[in-house]
């Protein structure tokens, strides 16, 4: 077995070789990776280059393919590029979650080739905002981490600071000290935010949605619905629903 991969090195190495075909320098790929990870956007520009170049190898004999899986590195790096600088694992996941999705369905070398540098200047832009935005301790990232996690549960206080090890009198405090408003508060607008979402890109009833997100009723999610945004869920769904989404 042993063998057998040596051999194989051996002959891929000769054809990259004869055919002038080299990775990109460890220097460089880290560069490019730091600049994202900095939110440097300029950097990012200039250091970007385009999937499947002759320094990035060959993954498949097939064009589209071989793309798709340099697509896949790629932001499966700077995923965790990005998350051990602050990014909310949970949202940084997720957002990988939405770009191997929509990769799977792009049919063209071009649209790969345009997704993957949406993609990467998206993660430079969440980045470069972060670093706008406090810097959070450790305790209260992982805390975002959790409620993000379980929106769709009856989420207190307790199961949070049980969550990440402190007392919850003193992480109520320190939330409130970093964050600007009470644990309740962050929950319930994160809750309406991922309701904005829902309405906007599912075809869940607002009952369903309020259900789902654990208001206490359906009169009270419309309530603090219309509060946070304007809008009636109703009304919402009715302006910006995006029909072209399903």
């Amino acid at each position: 077995m042993a063998s057998d991969v040596m051999r194989s090195i051996t002959n891929l190495t000769f054809y990259q070789r004869e055919n002038q075909q080299q990775h990109m320098n460890y220097e460089e790929e880290f560069a490019f990776y730091h600049a994202v990870q900095t939110g440097n956007m300029e950097a990012v520009r200039q250091l970007l280059v385009p999937l499947g170049s002759n320094h990035m190898g060959t993954l498949s004999k097939n064009p589209i393919r071989n793309l798709r899986y340099h697509f896949i590195i790629s932001v499966a790096m700077i995923t965790r590029f990005c998350i051990e600088s602050g990014l909310s694992a949970e949202y940084a996941y997720t957002l990988s979650d939405l770009y191997i999705q929509k990769a799977d369905l792009v049919s063209t070398e071009n649209g790969i080739h345009q997704l993957h540098q949406e993609m990467v200047l998206e993660y430079t832009r969440q980045m470069q905002q972060l670093a706008k935005e406090h810097t959070y301790s450790r305790s209260i990232v992982r805390s975002l981490d959790y409620i993000y996690a379980h929106l769709q549960e009856p989420l207190t206080v307790q199961q949070i600071a049980d969550a990440v090890h402190l007392n919850p009198n003193y992480l109520s405090t320190l939330f409130k000290k970093e964050m600007g408003v009470p644990i309740s508060g962050y929950i319930r607008n994160e809750r309406i935010k991922m309701a904005e979402n829902l309405l906007k890109y599912s075809d869940f009833s607002a009952i369903d949605i309020s259900n789902y997100l654990c208001f206490s009723s359906h009169s009270h999610f419309i309530k603090v619905f219309k509060a946070t945004t304007g809008y009636t869920p109703k009304e919402y769904r009715n302006r910006f629903f995006r029909h072209n989404w399903l």
